[in-house]
C-alpha cells in the first residue's frame, strides 16, 4: 500500500462550513498559498449542514451590537463564557453573511432590500444548497481537496504541529501531509451516547452521525488543552425525525404544550417575566413534564393559518425534509395534530455549547502551529454557522501571518510507518470485536453512567466513577477491533476517537461539582449553581505516555 506525501503551507482538517470558508479566505489574502483540505466525506455535502439550513441564527439586526450579543450569550450560559472570543465573533457576523450571500446563498429580503428577520438575532435564508455553494467557492481557488480521506492523527514533533496523517477510503492510500500550519475544523462529536432512535434508524439523529469527534480526539492525543466538555448540548427536537423545533417555535410562534394542552413554559417560567426562558429551560421543562406523567409534549401547530403552514413546510424543506416526508407518508396535518417533541441524546459541540480546544483570541490552540475554528473551538457558544465563518476568517488570517519564515519540517519515516501500522491493523486481524460492538458498548456505558436519555440526563459521582472505570476497560479492548473493508475501518477509527472523547468528557463531568447548565449538566449530588466556586472554566490535558487526564481550572476572561 502506497504512501502519498503531500506538502502544504496550510492544511485544513474538515471541509464543512468553517473549513471551506477558511480555504476561500486564505486564497483571497494569499492566492499563492498552498492549501489542502482533508475531508472524510465530500465537501459538497459534508458536515452538520449537509442537508441545508433555513436560517442564519447569529446575525445582528439594527439595535443589536457586539456588546449586546455578548450579554445575551453570557446570560444563556449562566455567566461562563469566553467574552473575548464571543465578542470577536459578534464583530464579524454581518460581514461574513454578506460574503456568503455574494458566493450565491439566497437570503430572504423585505421589499426595501433588508434581510428578513426570523427572530431577534436571526434571518431567513433558502439554504438547502449551502454546502454546494461553499464547495463551488472552494473550487474557484487553487485549494487541493482530499475528499474521502479520513484524518487519523496530527504529525507532532513535540514542539509544533507540522501536518497530519490520513487514509483514503476510496484509494486505500495512506497520506502524510506536511504543513507549516494546520487549521482543525472537523465539527463536534455525535454517537457517544445511545441515540433515542435505535437499530437501523440509529443514524437519524440531530447532529451529523459521521461527526465522530475526530478533531477533538487528535488534539487530545497530541496533548492540546481542551475546555468545557461538561457543557454538553442536548437538543429539543421533533420526535423521531429530529427536525428543529426552533423552526416551529420561532418561525411560526407555536407554544410548547403538554398532553393536557397546557402551555407548560408559562407555568414554569412566568415568574421570570418577559422572554427570560433560557434555551436549556425549554428542554428541562419538557423532561419534568414527562416525568410527572403529563407527556407527551408538543409544539401546538393547530393554530396555524394557511400561510403559516406553507412557510413552515418551506422552511423544513430547506433544512430537514424528513418531517415533510413523515407528514406525507402518514397523512398527518400539523394543523390537526400538534407536533410531538423530545430531547435528543447528549452531544459534544462547540457551536451551540462550548466544548472544544482552549484557544486565544486569534484562534491559536495550546499546540504551536495548530488553530481551531467552528465547532471544535471552545469557549464561545451560540456561534452557529455565521460564527464558524468568523472564526474561520480569524484562524486563516492568524495562520497566514504565523507561517511567515516557517519551513516545512522533515517527517521521521519511522513515525509515518508507526501511524500507518496503527491505522491499518484492524484490517489485518482475522478475529476480534467489531466496530459496531464497540460502539454499542460505549453508548451503553455513557447512557447509563454518564447522564444519557435513560436517566433523564442526570449525573452523580458514583455513576461517573463507574463510567471512568468502564471506559478505561473499553479502551484496552480497542486493540482487538477488526475491520473487513475500508468503510468498516473508518468505523473502527471513529470508535477509537469517540472513546478518547468520552473519557475526557467524563473527567470534565466529574470535576465540575455543581449544576451550572440544567439538563446539559445536572448533578444530583450537587444540585445548586455555585458562583462563589465555579465561575471558571474546567479544562483538561491528556498525557499519552501515562494515559492520564490532568484537570486544570482557568479563570473567566
Amino acid at each position: 500500500m502506497g504512501i502519498m506525501h503531500i506538502d502544504a503551507d496550510i492544511l485544513i482538517i474538515g471541509g464543512g462550513a468553517a473549513g471551506c470558508f477558511a480555504a476561500v479566505e486564505i486564497y483571497k489574502k494569499s492566492p499563492n498559498c498552498r492549501v489542502v483540505i482533508m475531508e472524510k466525506a465530500h465537501i459538497e455535502r459534508s458536515g452538520c449542514l449537509a442537508m441545508g439550513l433555513n436560517a442564519i441564527n447569529a446575525y445582528l439586526h439594527s439595535g443589536q451590537t457586539p456588546e449586546s450579543y455578548v450579554s445575551y450569550v453570557e446570560r444563556e450560559f449562566e455567566g461562563v463564557i469566553r467574552k473575548d472570543l464571543v465578542y470577536t465573533i459578534a464583530q464579524g457576523l454581518n460581514e461574513v453573511v454578506k460574503d456568503v450571500e455574494e458566493m450565491g446563498l439566497p437570503v430572504e429580503k423585505n421589499e426595501d432590500g433588508t434581510y428578513k428577520k426570523r427572530g431577534k438575532r436571526s434571518i431567513r435564508i433558502l439554504g438547502e444548497r449551502l454546502k454546494p455553494i461553499l464547495a463551488e467557492a472552494v473550487a474557484k481557488t487553487s485549494t487541493q481537496v482530499l475528499n474521502r480521506t479520513v484524518a487519523t492523527n496530527f504529525i507532532y514533533d513535540g514542539g509544533r504541529i507540522c501536518g497530519a496523517f490520513g487514509y483514503g477510503i476510496k484509494d486505500s492510500k495512506f497520506y502524510a501531509v506536511r504543513a507549516k500550519a494546520v487549521i482543525v475544523a472537523t465539527g463536534g462529536a455525535s454517537g457517544i451516547y445511545r441515540p433515542n432512535n435505535p437499530g437501523e434508524a440509529r443514524h437519524l439523529m440531530w447532529y451529523c452521525p459521521w461527526n465522530a469527534g475526530t478533531g477533538y480526539a487528535m488534539g487530545i492525543r497530541a496533548g492540546a488543552e481542551m475546555t468545557s466538555f461538561e457543557n454538553r448540548f442536548i437538543a429539543l427536537r421533533v420526535k423521531d425525525v429530529h427536525a428543529p423545533t426552533g423552526t416551529i417555535a420561532v418561525g411560526v410562534r407555536s407554544k410548547q404544550i403538554n398532553a393536557r394542552g397546557e402551555d407548560y413554559l408559562e407555568l414554569y417560567y412566568k415568574h421570570l417575566g418577559g422572554n427570560k426562558c433560557l434555551t436549556q429551560y425549554r428542554l428541562l421543562a419538557t423532561v419534568e413534564e414527562t416525568k410527572a406523567g403529563r407527556g407527551p409534549c408538543y409544539l401546538d401547530t393547530t393554530t396555524l393559518n394557511d400561510a403559516d403552514e406553507r412557510r413552515l413546510k418551506e422552511d423544513f424543506l430547506n433544512m430537514n425534509p424528513q418531517i415533510i416526508l413523515l407528514w406525507a407518508s402518514e397523512g398527518m396535518d400539523p394543523r390537526k395534530k400538534p407536533v410531538e417533541i423530545q430531547g435528543t441524546e447528549p452531544f459534544v459541540v462547540g457551536g451551540h455549547c462550548q466544548s472544544g480546544y482552549w484557544i486565544d483570541k486569534e484562534r491559536r490552540t495550546t499546540l504551536k502551529g495548530l488553530y481551531a475554528a467552528g465547532e471544535v473551538a471552545g469557549g464561545a457558544p451560540k456561534k452557529y454557522v455565521s460564527g464558524t465563518w468568523v472564526e474561520a476568517r480569524i484562524a486563516a488570517t492568524t495562520a497566514l501571518e504565523d507561517i511567515k519564515g516557517v519551513s516545512l519540517e522533515d517527517i521521521d519515516s519511522e513515525l509515518i510507518h508507526t501511524e500507518k501500522s496503527r491505522v491499518l491493523t484492524p484490517l489485518t486481524k482475522k478475529s476480534g470485536i467489531s466496530p459496531s460492538e464497540v460502539r454499542e458498548r460505549l453508548q451503553k456505558i455513557m447512557d447509563e453512567y454518564a447522564g444519557g436519555i435513560s436517566v433523564n440526563y442526570a449525573l452523580h459521582e458514583e455513576r461517573l466513577l463507574e463510567a471512568r472505570r468502564l471506559l478505561k476497560c473499553l479502551k484496552g479492548r480497542l486493540k482487538d477491533m477488526t475491520a473487513v473493508n475500508n468503510y468498516n475501518l473508518v468505523e473502527a477509527l471513529e470508535c477509537i476517537d469517540r472513546v478518547d472523547v468520552a473519557r475526557v468528557l467524563v473527567e470534565h463531568l466529574i470535576c465540575r461539582k455543581e449544576t451550572r447548565w440544567a439538563c446539559y449538566q445536572t448533578r444530583l449530588d450537587y444540585p445548586k449553581k455555585e458562583d462563589s466556586r465555579w465561575l471558571s472554566f474546567v479544562n483538561s490535558i491528556y498525557n499519552s505516555e501515562t494515559d492520564e487526564i490532568k484537570m486544570v481550572e482557568r479563570p473567566l476572561s
